[in-house]
């Protein structure tokens, strides 16, 4: 069984694994076990309070799998995605309302441009948890011998994509009537306000 092939079925099976993605090295579970995140938080060891964006396979991956999002929302993840962002979306329905219990009417999300072993994971099974795959206060593992050794043992499979950017992605909350960025990482966040403004306004 090849690393792909182990990690659809770990994450099929409400298991964690260790993908490389866009930007770092991700702790990752499937998207819809609540029990799976409960998991990936004790193993990183953060509190379950913390928000955790999911990365879907595709934009209509994530249209299908939160139909309520507004409009503006809709456009904001339309001209931004896909890209290094992690945005910040009103979540209505509340899906996935355990990756952010204090607020479950916010949902974070991204559509990266994966490399070509995490892309498949992630198209084979729509959408996963995913957070860094360090220890809290810890550097972003841009390679896999970077990922602490105590996350590698609690997984149950391993995709190995080389070194990575290591820088993580910008993240911008378009929940309220204006865009916040609330990190700064790999894209400008300038650019992305301009593209947000053209695409709303």
């Amino acid at each position: 069984m090849s690393e792909v092939e182990a990690a659809i079925a770990a994450l099929r099976g409400g298991d964690l694994v260790v993908l490389p993605t866009d930007t770092v090295y991700g702790l990752a579970c499937i998207a819809e076990s609540e029990r799976a995140a409960m998991e990936l938080y004790r193993l990183k060891g953060r509190a379950a309070i913390q928000p955790t964006a999911a990365i879907f396979a595709g934009i209509d991956e994530l249209l299908t799998r939160a139909p309520e999002l507004p409009d503006a929302a809709r456009s904001a993840v339309r001209a931004l995605l896909p890209g290094p962002y992690t945005l910040v979306l009103p979540n209505p329905g509340r899906r996935y309302a355990w990756l952010n219990a204090s607020r479950p009417d916010a949902l974070g999300a991204r559509v990266p441009v994966l490399p070509q072993p995490t892309a498949e994971v992630v198209r084979a099974v729509g959408a996963v948890v995913a957070t860094s795959a360090n220890l809290p206060g810890g550097s972003n593992p841009k390679r896999l011998v970077d990922v602490p050794e105590r996350i590698r043992d609690g997984v149950r499979a391993v995709v190995d994509g080389g070194e990575l950017p290591g820088t993580p992605s910008t993240v911008i909350d378009v929940t309220g009537r204006e865009p916040v960025v609330l990190r700064a990482g790999a894209a400008d966040p300038d650019e992305a306000l301009e593209r947000l403004a053209a695409a709303t306004g």
